[in-house]
């Protein structure tokens, strides 16, 4: 058990102890969100594709191609990783404690998750493309009643009957 984990926050993120390295934070906030489009983005984006006849399907007809990513998960971690520990080394430096106004930073960086998010939503629902894996497909299908299977049998009868007539 943790026994104060606000503690283990500060110790990840020291600029909040120190009260300042905004545009530290601001530029690590960036470069993720950076990272986080190209790990949700195809390897080839089918609006630049269209013209080679390559792209993703479209129709249920269409051959399935798995989803490749344009950042690998390992290099999308690997990243993040190296950021964060350059970003805890640059808070080492008193040259990188710009004063600024942090909630406009904030704020223009909300903007900006919400637009690059919003399009990138929006390219995926247009092409039908989820970087996820929610795992298995399921089939759903209904419990048949003895009534079903009768109407069944009764319309296989029919047709049988009115095939031969022909």
């Amino acid at each position: 058990m943790l026994a104060n984990p606000s503690k283990e926050f500060e110790a990840l993120f020291p600029w909040e102890e120190l009260g300042g390295f905004y545009i530290i934070s601001y530029g690590l906030g960036i470069y993720i969100l950076n990272l986080l489009i190209g790990f949700l983005s195809p390897k080839i984006d089918p609006e630049l594709e269209a013209m080679d006849g390559a792209s993703l399907p479209t129709k249920e007809s269409d051959e399935f191609k798995p989803f490749i990513r344009r950042l690998p998960e390992f290099k999308f971690w690997y990243a993040i990783t190296k950021a964060f520990l350059v970003a805890f080394v640059l808070t080492f430096f008193s040259v990188f404690d710009v004063p600024v106004f942090w909630p406009i930073l904030l704020f223009y960086w909300l903007v900006l998750f919400v637009l690059t998010m919003k399009r990138q939503i929006m390219h995926m629902i247009k092409y039908k493309y989820i970087p996820f894996d929610l795992g298995k497909q399921k089939l759903l299908h209904r419990a048949e009643t003895e009534e079903e299977e009768q109407e069944d049998e009764a319309m296989a009868v029919f047709v049988v009957i009115r095939t031969s007539m022909l």
